[in-house]
């Protein structure tokens, strides 16, 4: 997938720093570290042991989601239609489990993702279209598709042998749905740092036309960017039908939304050209926690929807104010 045959021409610059902290990258893991001792005073079984295995498996769909959706807007895109594809994925996995067994339905789930990601890929790269309104359509076709095969209801009849191994397995005290999130994250953090498939994407977010006259083939890296992304839909949907024990057509639609939050809030800038996987685990961290701790105080659902709407525009603003320290 990564031509590392020819020798890469040369870049231009990325805004991309290495082995430097500095004190902007340690207000937000302060913030999570505070947040998590007040609200561990007014609730102390916040922090206990049960809680944060509760909240690693909760936190685990959104933070495999939020690494595909990393790649996309750091190369200067967006993806909307991640949920959708997490649905389908989902679905047609389940589907196909009587025919291939149960870990190929896995593998069917992860291809159907990765597969629709390329189709828009595609679209977006070599028909020149906008990521916003292409993500948008493919949401509403992945989902017609999902509902259509499903029947308009969800399917319950999910292998035991899934949902104990992923959606409730524990490998060394570890939620396994939340191991294979941190795993997801260390590949794409290994892609971006360590591939010339990373230094393209980068590239391509920081200065597409510099990129193209360097001789990046962008049309066909900005399709594995996608691709990407479409996989880490897919590898979401198997987390999700495996934890709550169904496969659903439309399976937490906000959770694009929640995604696009966690890697702005974390700190890559909407513009693209900088951040990393570090960046989307602190994001995902504080969406998490903020959530969570809602439930345990007894907040109602409609206020939790509200603090998600406020942190995503927060959100925002962070990031246009980071821009403009550059």
């Amino acid at each position: 997938m990564i031509d590392s045959a020819t020798e890469a021409p040369p870049m231009p610059p990325v805004k991309r720093r290495r082995f430097k902290i500095s004190i902007g990258d340690l207000i937000l893991p302060a913030f999570i570290i505070v947040y998590s001792a007040i609200v561990d005073m007014i609730e102390p079984r916040f922090l206990s042991t049960d809680n944060l295995d509760n909240l690693a498996a909760q936190l685990a769909p959104l933070f495999v989601m939020s690494v595909g959706q990393a790649f996309t807007i750091i190369s200067g895109g967006l993806d909307l239609s991640m949920a959708a594809v997490m649905s389908i994925s989902g679905i047609v996995g389940i589907l196909a489990v009587p025919y291939v067994g149960v870990w190929g339905g896995v593998a069917v789930m992860a291809l159907v993702g990765c597969g629709t990601g390329l189709i828009t890929g595609y679209i977006i790269a070599y028909q020149r279209t906008s990521p916003l309104i292409v993500t948008l359509g493919m949401a509403s076709v992945a989902t017609a598709v999902a509902l259509i095969l499903a029947h308009g209801v969800p399917i319950y009849t999910i292998p035991e042998q899934l949902s104990g191994s992923i959606g409730f397995g524990h490998f060394l005290n570890i939620p396994v749905s939340f191991e294979i999130a941190i795993g997801l994250m260390l590949v794409g953090a290994f892609l971006l740092r360590r591939t010339v498939f990373g230094r393209y994407v980068y590239a391509i977010g920081s200065n597409r036309s510099a990129a193209i006259r360097s001789g990046v083939r962008v049309p066909f890296y900005t399709m594995l960017v996608y691709g990407f992304a479409g996989f880490a839909s897919g590898v979401a949907g198997i987390i999700l039908t495996a934890w709550v024990n169904a496969a659903q057509p439309v399976a937490e639609p906000d959770m694009t939304l929640r995604s696009i939050a966690a890697v702005v809030l974390g700190g890559i800038a909407l513009t693209g050209g900088s951040g990393g996987m570090m960046h989307v685990l602190y994001g995902c961290l504080i969406l998490g926690a903020l959530s969570n701790s809602m439930t345990m105080v007894g907040v109602s659902s409609y206020y939790q929807i509200l603090a998600v709407g406020i942190v995503i525009i927060v959100a925002v603003m962070l990031d246009r104010v980071r821009r403009r320290d550059l």
